[in-house]
């Protein structure tokens, strides 16, 4: 489920916590596949004052289940962690008095979205370190999305293990901020995923199933749009 302008989506975004993904900003370069994964600076900007403009709150992810039921707030999140969210939306974050958790691929720091280009699509240049000390700086958010971005059911779990747990200690070893937050890549969980979380500590987990996350919502299986 697409999430473009609030009107249709008000009154359920009322009922529950809603989570918004984001992944890159701006215009899809040539040879993009995947050209949802992209938004208009300009349409993210408006989203924001929209959301603003109907007095929805932003929140950070849930820390328990009491968060989940205090309706007229907002969870923004962005997947991966590109460089041009820094380069375009923190001024707007800063300007809409937003806040966002960025899921970062914890071996790919600086370096480029290398499983977009694996999959045949064009990969993007990702945050650098002190990008996200900057991120950080202005009040943003981080969580993990692993070490390299692989299909965790696909991985023996020795290997599931160590990218969900292995990607939060990098993450808080190199930034000196807790990492609560896990959100699955390409929205790939089971059973036995979701038990690795539990297991590496995390708070939380986000998927890509649409939905608003209400009172008994499973902390680490979140809806987003």
């Amino acid at each position: 489920m697409y999430y473009t302008a609030l009107a249709p989506f008000r009154a359920l975004f009322r009922t529950g916590l809603p989570i918004l993904t984001y992944h890159s900003l701006g215009a899809p370069p040539r040879g993009a596949h995947l050209k949802g994964l992209y938004l208009p600076v300009r349409l993210f900007r408006r989203q924001l004052l929209e959301l603003r403009a109907a007095g929805f709150e932003p929140a950070p992810l849930p820390a328990g289940p009491a968060d989940l039921s205090r309706p007229g707030r907002v969870v923004l999140t962005f997947d991966d962690g590109c460089r041009n969210v820094h380069q375009h939306g923190l001024p707007i974050l800063r300007e809409t008095g937003f806040c966002a958790t960025q899921f970062l691929v914890a071996d790919l720091i600086g370096r480029r979205s290398e499983w977009q280009a694996h999959a045949g699509g064009r990969d993007e240049p990702l945050m650098d370190e002190a990008e996200l000390r900057d991120w950080l700086a202005a009040g943003q958010r981080i969580g993990s999305h692993t070490c390299t971005h692989p299909w965790l059911t696909r991985l023996p779990p020795d290997r599931a293990r160590e990218e969900i747990l292995a990607s939060r200690r990098k993450l808080e070893d190199r930034f000196g901020v807790p990492v609560l937050d896990f959100c699955y890549p390409y929205g790939d969980w089971n059973a036995r995923v979701r038990d690795l979380v539990v297991e590496a500590g995390y708070r939380t987990a986000v998927t890509t199933d649409a939905g608003v996350n209400l009172p008994n919502t499973d902390l680490l299986a979140l809806r987003r749009f």
